[in-house]
């Protein structure tokens, strides 16, 4: 069975950091590219960072580039974002996906962080 389970999320200040672990199980973590979406309440879903089945070529979203780093560990089947100088329009839940073809589309069950004064 299809599983992500993140971890990592929490409450801090602005301009603080956190790394958020996605635990991934259930399918062959080294050929599927990974995604980290975020949804704050009242907005649509956004794609927030993306990295390909190799580690390469990370993307990410306009708003958090030059903050967040996503990366992923195959030993571990893990794919991790590290979100440093966060701001308080970070507040979201996030969310780890991987769409293994056109009929499997999976979610892990979201961390929330909360980015506050």
């Amino acid at each position: 069975q299809v599983q992500l389970v993140e971890s990592g999320g929490g409450s801090v200040q602005p301009g603080g950091s956190l790394r958020l672990s996605c635990a991934a199980s259930g399918f062959t973590f080294s050929v599927y590219g990974m995604r980290w979406y975020r949804q704050a309440p009242g907005n649509k879903r956004e794609l927030v960072a993306g990295i390909t089945s190799a580690g390469s070529s990370p993307n990410y979203a306009e708003s958090v580039k030059g903050r967040f780093t996503i990366s992923r560990d195959y030993a571990k089947n893990t794919v991790f974002l590290q979100m440093n100088s966060l701001k308080p329009e970070d507040t979201a839940v996030y969310y780890c996906n991987v769409v293994l073809n056109h009929a499997y589309d999976y979610w892990g069950q979201g961390t929330q962080v909360t980015v506050s004064s």
